[in-house]
């Protein structure tokens, strides 16, 4: 009686270690990232609920990730194992493209593909934020155009397709 009595407690012992070890594996947490997609002409914050997020060089696009707040701004829930992401958004009642300006130079040249997506770490987003270049305009930035990100807060530049852009498409 005493050995089985021993064996139970050595098998219930075994199983609360192994429900403590199960427990103890962290829980991957969604990230919240604050998005703004400014216009790389007027420095305008645009309001946009039509964005395109890829995460961890997938081609899947999750335009139902950014949730839109009052001030144009945008909140991007991200699940717990992304590490990197790629934003476009859309206009002209979703079937436009906006040309991202940390792409511009790159759009088509021989050394590059026609819509290379630049990738952008999450982590290095959530702890001190990012701008994103923005390309389409001079080399002298405007006053207007100098951007600061917190951390938990991405920030890009766009500009729309110019006609022939749109007529390639």
């Amino acid at each position: 009686m005493a050995i089985m009595a021993r064996r139970t407690h050595r098998v219930f012992l075994i199983f609360a270690c192994m429900a403590a070890m199960c427990g103890a594996v962290p829980a991957q947490t969604d990230k919240t990232i604050t998005v703004r997609m400014v216009d790389s002409r007027t420095g305008l914050l645009i309001a946009s609920n039509n964005f395109l997020v890829r995460v961890n060089h997938l081609e899947a696009v999750h335009g139902d990730w950014v949730r839109t707040n009052e001030d144009g701004t945008g909140n991007l829930t991200l699940p717990g194992d992304a590490t990197v992401i790629s934003i476009h958004a859309t206009y002209d009642s979703a079937t436009q493209v906006y040309v991202n300006c940390d792409t511009n130079k790159d759009r088509g040249s021989a050394d590059h593909a026609a819509n290379p997506d630049r990738w952008y770490p999450v982590a290095t987003i959530l702890t001190s934020g990012m701008v994103a270049p923005n390309d389409c305009v001079g080399k002298k930035v405007p006053e207007k155009l100098q951007v600061v990100a917190k951390p938990g807060e991405f920030v890009f530049f766009v500009r729309p397709m110019n006609s022939m852009e749109r007529f390639r498409e």
